[in-house]
């Protein structure tokens, strides 16, 4: 009985090892386990006839990998995932994904389940530090999420009903490149083939179910650093006013005042930035801009800074 015992932890502690690395050699399992090669052989034998997918290569530098199977097999996490995946789904009880909601409850409720007290007491305690501000969140159906992410992938065309800021309903031909969430939205960044160009789409503005239209051959993406470009293109591209403002005050400490749908941050050196953000009203960002407490000199546009200028004269004046 206390031989099965052991084995049965080993055979734990192989698939813990296999989970937690895309491939091990057979060597390297043998020296973690403290055990022989020709062991580990027998328990990788066991795991596969109790429905693991463990693929092997032959020779030198052969290994063990966990393949995909029919079914989820358990998932070993080590404490600092266990608490990662708790805290994440507790969020996404509350997220930006409809229908998500009760599936992440009853999946953290099984977690939960089986938490040790110890990390039971530290999910709790960032639950009790963080506020959930839901404010403004649009959710969006996360069939159509997968059918856009899985057109992404396969590079394939995609057509849509897609409704504006103003609420004009277009019919969209695009060829998707990209998902991105602020904490907020989801967006889609795609070559719209109709227009010639690149464009930016908020999910939740997409009033059917996309639809697949044949394949693509990707093209060139529109920068390199296609995070830096998809925070430019929302905080500036929805709005009148595109403004461009020099910042007295490390970027490090301007970003964290700044989120991804507002603006982007460009440092200059270790002192100053540049903060490149929109506005849909030239008297709205004044006031946004001495949030910051710190020196600014406006660089563009024109009206900004006769705005700032009227600004400044009429606190003097009433000084």
């Amino acid at each position: 009985m206390g031989d099965r015992v052991k084995t049965s932890a080993r055979l734990l502690r192989v698939l813990a090892l296999l989970q937690a690395r895309r491939e091990w050699a057979g060597a390297d399992l043998a020296a973690r386990l403290e055990v022989d090669v020709r062991t580990v052989r027998r328990d990788v034998d066991r795991l596969r006839e109790l429905g693991y997918p463990v693929h092997s290569t032959p020779g030198v530098a052969g290994g063990y990998r966990l393949g995909p199977g029919a079914a989820l097999p358990p998932l070993l996490l080590d404490d600092e995932e266990a608490v990662a995946v708790a805290v994440g789904l507790s969020t996404a009880a509350g997220g930006t994904v409809t229908g998500i909601e009760e599936t992440s409850v009853r999946a953290l409720m099984k977690l939960e389940q089986v938490l040790p007290v110890r990390l039971r007491h530290r999910v709790d305690s960032l639950r009790s530090v963080t506020l959930p501000l839901g404010g403004g969140v649009s959710a969006v159906d996360p069939a159509r999420l997968t059918t856009i992410a899985a057109a992404c992938r396969d590079t394939e065309r995609l057509r849509f009903a897609y409704a504006s800021g103003d609420g004009a309903a277009t019919e969209r031909r695009v060829e998707p490149l990209k998902l991105a969430c602020t904490g907020r939205r989801w967006y889609l960044l795609a070559w719209d083939v109709d227009k010639a160009a690149w464009r930016t789409f908020r999910v939740d503005r997409i009033t059917d179910e996309p639809r697949i239209a044949g394949r693509f051959t990707p093209r060139e993406p529109p920068a390199a650093d296609l995070g830096a470009y998809l925070t430019r293109q929302l905080s500036t591209a929805p709005y009148r006013y595109h403004c461009r403002v020099k910042l007295h005050a490390p970027a490090s400490r301007i970003s964290e005042l700044v989120g991804a749908a507002i603006g982007a941050v460009e440092p200059i050196d270790e002192h100053t930035c540049r903060l490149h953000a929109g506005g849909a009203r030239i008297q709205e960002i004044p006031f946004y801009l001495a949030r910051f407490g710190c020196d600014f000199e406006v660089e563009d546009p024109p009206e900004l800074v006769a705005h700032v200028r009227e600004l400044a004269a009429r606190f003097a004046r009433a000084g």
